[in-house]
């Protein structure tokens, strides 16, 4: 397992001063379970189920090619009354798509297995925040997910493709567009017909239905390489299919993903939409 149980002083380091000067003495200590043969499904608990703690499962970001470690947020959000899932999944360089909405679709089997029944929100990041919108709208969504909060989600893998081919495109648009492609396993301007369908498969609009969907709480920062675009498409998508409770927020500065957490007030009504959504 990728991660390390972080000492309190660097949990309150990933979030804002004033955010972190609220945690409690001894956050809780995580437990790891297996939801699938594979050495990354995976998924740590923090806190005990129960009727007064919402399920909360964190998908983390990485391009969809590598983990990154979520467990000093996971931590401060189970010392706020919820059982976080921090939930690995499958990489690029493990298996093609979609397996990885398929680990994510099986944690979330698992989860509710696992809380009698309920479901749980689910946060994601980047391309975490690309998953949990998959979890939330694949199918039906609201069936299996409360709703989903995404940080800098990478809705539309074509967009990203397309936005890091652009001149004088920044580095991180750039390697966005490499994972992508990686994650789709060809190249849109040269693949043919079902190369095209996997790539309109990847688009979280394409399974998009309005009301049967998880609600949405959309994030960025103004100066995000994944732009806010991306969310606003979808929510235009959702709300023309009926989905109202979809919010989309913009932060000031270039932060993105779980950097956003940071930015002064977000990582407060990030709490209050879960809680209003548990």
């Amino acid at each position: 397992m990728r991660r390390t149980l972080l000492p309190l002083a660097l949990c309150g380091a990933l979030l804002s001063p004033h955010v972190a000067a609220e945690a409690a003495p001894r956050p809780p200590s995580g437990r790891l379970f297996s939801y699938g043969p594979h050495e990354r499904q995976n998924i740590t608990v923090y806190g005990s189920p129960s009727p007064r703690r919402p399920a909360l499962m964190i998908v983390h970001g990485g391009s969809w090619a590598r983990d990154t470690d979520w467990s000093g947020r996971a931590r401060w959000f189970a010392d706020r009354g919820f059982t976080v899932y921090d939930t690995d999944y499958r990489l690029t360089s493990d298996a093609a798509w979609p397996a990885q909405r398929d680990d994510v679709l099986a944690a979330l089997r698992w989860v509710g297995e696992r809380e009698g029944g309920e479901r749980p929100l689910v946060l994601g990041s980047s391309a975490g925040g690309h998953l949990a919108l998959q979890a939330g709208a694949y199918g039906k969504g609201r069936s299996r997910v409360r709703g989903v909060v995404a940080l800098s989600p990478v809705a539309s893998p074509y967009r990203a493709w397309a936005d890091g081919g652009v001149p004088g495109a920044s580095a991180e648009r750039r390697a966005l567009r490499k994972a992508a492609e990686r994650l789709a396993g060809c190249a849109p301007d040269l693949g043919g017909l079902r190369c095209w369908e996997r790539w309109d498969d990847l688009a979280v609009k394409t399974h998009a239905s309005g009301t049967d969907d998880a609600p949405l709480l959309l994030i960025h920062s103004a100066g995000d390489f994944v732009p806010r675009g991306h969310s606003v498409e979808l929510a235009a998508t959702q709300r023309r299919a009926g989905q109202r409770d979809v919010t989309v927020r913009t932060a000031r500065g270039a932060a993105h993903g779980g950097q956003l957490l940071k930015a002064p007030g977000l990582a407060r009504m990030t709490l209050r939409w879960l809680r209003g959504h548990a």
